[in-house]
């Protein structure tokens, strides 16, 4: 049986994962940091298979440790500060985990045991203002965020400890990818959560900045597919994972709207203060090199993506009334 460690169990892609795992056979250990309002609303269909253990990005002793006591076969790097929206008021701390953080792990990695073999979630905003289009493993960052910049920190010191100690290091390049276990201070979330909101008669707008930029989409199921798939091959590499394809924040929101019958024009705001200092406009990433290698491919469509958190949310919140 496999052990895997995973960092930032209780995200979105935390608990995807965890899932996959468990189904794959292994034994999963998943790390969240010491506080007294950890919250496993995510994984709690499953709180039961995992083993639950204490850690965190800014302790590297606490990372030793753990490695030691564990001895996983993998390492899944989750954790990290990934609000984009946060990190202009908390550059520092974004920095301090989202890129320092990673370097702990490595280097507890290389410490403890360098065959353990290591994957870092590196992202689609570390090409910020995009050099080309669509963007693949090799074009150049340009980050537009304190987030990007982490990102890409964290991601280069993952490329040097592969190369500087032969260690089994890849790095997913993921475009966006949501699922109902989204946060709600993400803006596709929160276009979800409110209209299932409206459309229930409990609020009558929703706030939004720009709604001109453009993402690439997927469904974080899918994505964490493709994770594994990176340490099962026989050397490490670093993989855009992406549909492929570009909706824009208006798209989403008249499709959102029109699945329950709803235009969009009538509740949604556009506000200043949900405007970031440095947008980025067009994410669209190339996943040949997934399918290629790794033969991998999403499977779930943007239209479905979309409508399954609207669902999704109007169950919830009919959930939470009922209960009221």
């Amino acid at each position: 049986m496999k052990r895997a460690l995973i960092t930032g169990l209780t995200g979105q892609d935390g608990s995807y994962l965890a899932e996959l795992l468990l189904e794959k056979g292994y034994e999963v250990y998943g790390m969240v940091r010491r506080s007294s309002t950890v919250n496993f609303e995510r994984i709690a269909h499953i709180q039961d298979d995992i083993r639950i253990v204490q850690g965190d990005l800014l302790d590297e002793m606490s990372l030793m440790t753990l490695l030691q006591e564990i001895a996983p076969d993998e390492v899944y790097n989750l954790a990290a500060q990934s609000f984009v929206q946060t990190s202009w008021y908390q550059p520092v701390l974004t920095g301090e985990t989202t890129a320092l953080g990673v370097t702990r792990i490595l280097n507890a990695v290389k410490a403890v045991n360098s065959d353990i073999r290591f994957y870092q979630a590196s992202s689609s905003e570390m090409f910020g203002k995009v050099q080309e289009v669509p963007q693949t493993e090799s074009t150049p960052f340009y980050p537009r965020s304190p987030y990007g910049v982490a990102k890409v920190y964290g991601h280069w010191i993952t490329v040097n400890y592969r190369e500087s100690h032969d260690m089994h290091a890849s790095s997913g390049i993921l475009f966006n990818h949501e699922s109902p276990r989204r946060g709600l201070e993400f803006v596709t979330r929160k276009i979800t959560h409110h209209v299932a909101q409206i459309k229930l008669g409990l609020k009558k707008e929703l706030r939004l900045g720009d709604l001109h930029p453009q993402r690439d989409w997927g469904f974080a199921g899918d994505y964490v597919e493709a994770m594994w798939l990176m340490l099962q091959q026989d050397e490490p590499d670093d993989y855009v994972v992406s549909t492929g394809e570009t909706h824009s924040v208006e798209e989403f929101c008249e499709l959102a709207f029109s699945h329950v019958d709803l235009a969009w024009q009538d509740f949604v705001v556009q506000d200043e203060r949900f405007m970031r200092p440095a947008e980025v406009d067009l994410l669209i990433g190339d996943p040949a090199k997934a399918k290629k290698v790794l033969g991998w491919e999403p499977k779930t469509s943007f239209s479905e993506l979309v409508t399954s958190m609207v669902d999704a949310d109007i169950e919830l919140i009919s959930r939470q009334q009922s209960l009221s």
